[in-house]
C-alpha cells in the first residue's frame, strides 16, 4: 500500500534530523540490528523472530509480490530461504506476520487499499519449516470480517499461550484492538470484535514471547501495554528509531530486544531494548513512559530527549501541512 504523506514526511525528517548511530547500530550481529540485503524484498512490511531457528527473522513484501515469505539471517542480512504458500488465493495486501504456539506462522493479508472497502480480508496459517531451504508449504486460509464494518489494518498478533489472533486497525486518530474467535475456522467467517482502544496510528504490533507485553508502533513513535489475554493497560512509550517508512516491529526470540523494520531497498532493522529489559510485563517509569532519563518517545539521554521532541514536532507539522495542501488542491 502506498502512503505518500507518511513517506514524504519520513524522508524529510531523515534528511533534516539524521542522528548519529548509537552504540548498537552497525555493531554486533543478530539482535544488534541488521540490513535486509535481498533485492526482492523492497517493501518489508512485517517482521517476526523465529523461535525454531535462532537468529532468523521472517518477513514479506507489502503488495505486488507473490505468496512468499522470506527467512532472513540476521547475522548477514541475507535470505536463506523463500517459502511459497500454497492452498490459498492471490494475496492482496499482506501487512503483518506473527508466530503463535507450536511454531505456527500467521500471515495477515489485512491491508485495505480501498480504505476500508474490502468485504473481507484473510489470515494464512502455516507450520514454520524445520529446514531453511526454498520450498512450497501448504497454508490454511481464514476469512476475516469485523463486527463493526470493513477497515484498513496492518497489525496482527497471536497470543503465544492461547493461539488467539488479534488485529489492530490503522486509523490516524487511533484505532482499536480487535479480538478474533478462540479458534480460527477455515470453513466459515471469523468475526473480530473491538475490545480496547489503541492510542496510535498503528503500522505494526508484536507480543512478547511470554505474552505479557504488547508493543505497537507507528511511523514516528510507539506505545507498549501490559497484555493479559486481550486485556491491555497502557504502560509507556517506545523508543522507536527514526526511519524513512517505519512499517514493522517484533520482539527478539528471547524478548529482550524490539526489532524495528522499514520499507525500501536495503532496509534496516534496528534494535532497541525492550521496556523493563525483559520479555514483558516489567514495570515502567510512568504511565506515559517518561522519567528523568527518558524522552517523550521512551528513549534515554538528554540528547535523545531534545532531538526526539523536535523530530516529533516537525513530523506533526509536516503531516498536517501536507494534508492541508492536498485538501485545498
Amino acid at each position: 500500500m502506498r502512503r505518500p504523506l507518511a513517506l514524504l514526511a519520513g524522508v524529510l525528517l531523515v534528511g533534516v534530523f539524521a542522528l548519529p548511530a548509537s552504540a548498537d547500530d552497525g555493531e554486533g550481529k543478530g539482535d544488534q540490528g541488521f540490513t535486509i540485503k535481498d533485492p526482492r524484498i523492497t517493501e518489508s512490511s512485517g517482521l517476526a523472530a523465529s523461535h525454531l531457528h535462532p537468529g532468523i527473522y521472517w518477513t514479506h513484501n507489502d503488495s505486488d509480490d507473490g505468496p512468499y515469505l522470506y527467512a532472513v539471517d540476521s547475522a548477514t542480512g541475507k535470505t536463506v530461504a523463500r517459502i511459497t504458500l500454497s492452498g490459498i488465493g492471490s494475496p492482496r495486501d499482506v501487512e503483518a506476520i506473527s508466530i503463535g504456539p507450536g511454531n505456527q506462522i500467521y500471515v495477515g493479508d489485512i491491508g485495505d487499499n480501498l480504505g476500508g472497502k474490502w468485504p473481507y480480508v484473510w489470515i494464512y496459517q502455516l507450520p514454520e519449516p524445520k529446514k531453511l531451504v526454498d520450498q512450497t508449504v501448504r497454508a490454511t486460509q481464514y476469512v476475516v470480517k469485523y463486527t463493526d464494518g470493513a477497515r484498513n489494518a496492518e497489525s496482527l498478533v497471536v497470543d503465544p499461550k492461547t493461539g488467539r489472533a488479534y488485529i489492530i486497525d490503522k486509523n490516524e486518530d487511533g484505532g482499536h484492538l480487535y479480538e478474533g474467535p478462540a479458534k480460527l475456522s477455515s470453513s466459515g467467517t471469523n468475526y473480530f470484535k473491538p475490545i480496547a482502544p489503541v492510542d496510535l496510528w498503528a503500522t505494526d504490533a508484536a507480543l512478547s514471547p511470554d505474552g505479557r507485553q504488547l508493543a505497537v508502533r507507528g511511523y514516528f513513535g510507539g506505545i507498549y501495554y501490559d497484555f493479559d489475554g486481550g486485556k491491555i493497560k497502557r504502560k509507556g512509550r517506545l523508543n522507536v528509531p527514526l526511519q524513512g517508512q517505519g512499517e514493522s516491529v517484533t520482539y527478539s526470540a528471547d524478548g529482550t530486544r524490539l526489532m524495528y523494520g522499514s520499507e525500501g531497498d536495503d532496509s534496516p532493522v534496528q534494535a532497541e531494548d525492550t521496556p523493563g529489559g525483559g520479555a514483558g510485563g516489567a514495570k515502567s517509569p510512568s504511565a506515559d513512559g517518561s522519567s528523568g532519563a527518558s524522552g517523550p518517545d521512551g528513549g534515554s539521554g538528554i540528547g535523545n530527549l531534545k532531538v526526539g521532541a523536535v523530530a516529533v514536532a516537525v513530523a506533526a507539522a509536516v503531516l498536517l501541512g501536507l494534508r492541508r495542501l492536498l485538501r485545498r488542491s
